[in-house]
């Protein structure tokens, strides 16, 4: 299958998860870190490899900048995006670092349940990732439960 036809598909499936009712959104429980004094998501809808590697040095940088148990980091990717948590990226080690250091990773599902429709295949994401049935219902869940939302 051609890039762009991928592209198409996982677009569709973007528009699709907006359209699903708050009700049928299934998100997982909020990090446990009662002394968290700042909560953050980082959105990566984008499949750009200079988009994942901002996404990385963000999430790395506010570790350093604050103690890591008063900062709660969530990173939420969908669409594109997910290609930062596929098992073959480059970038795997540096993600797995954040996530021994507290980062949650996010996966949507319904971009990888269209990516295996559309391919055949389902993508090996990393299994310390945390799958999420729907990536923007995750950060809307986030949202409104005093997380910022940040898209670097």
């Amino acid at each position: 299958m051609m890039r762009s036809q991928l592209s198409a598909a996982m677009m569709l499936a973007l528009l699709v998860q907006a359209a699903v009712p708050p009700a049928f959104a299934q998100q997982v429980p909020l990090q446990d870190k009662p002394f968290a004094e700042h909560r953050i998501v980082l959105q990566l809808s984008d499949g750009d490899a200079k988009k994942q590697a901002l996404v990385l040095s963000v999430a790395n940088n506010l570790l350093k900048a604050y103690d890591p148990d008063k900062i709660a980091i969530e990173v939420v990717v969908f669409g594109p995006g997910i290609d930062l948590l596929l098992a073959g990226n480059e970038r795997r080690k540096q993600v797995e670092s954040l996530i021994a250091q507290g980062v949650r990773f996010d996966i949507c599902l319904n971009t990888v349940d269209t990516i295996e429709r559309e391919t055949g295949r389902r993508p090996e994401f990393i299994q310390a990732a945390t799958p999420v049935q729907v990536g923007v219902g995750q950060i809307l869940f986030l949202a409104e439960n005093g997380y910022t939302v940040v898209r670097p």
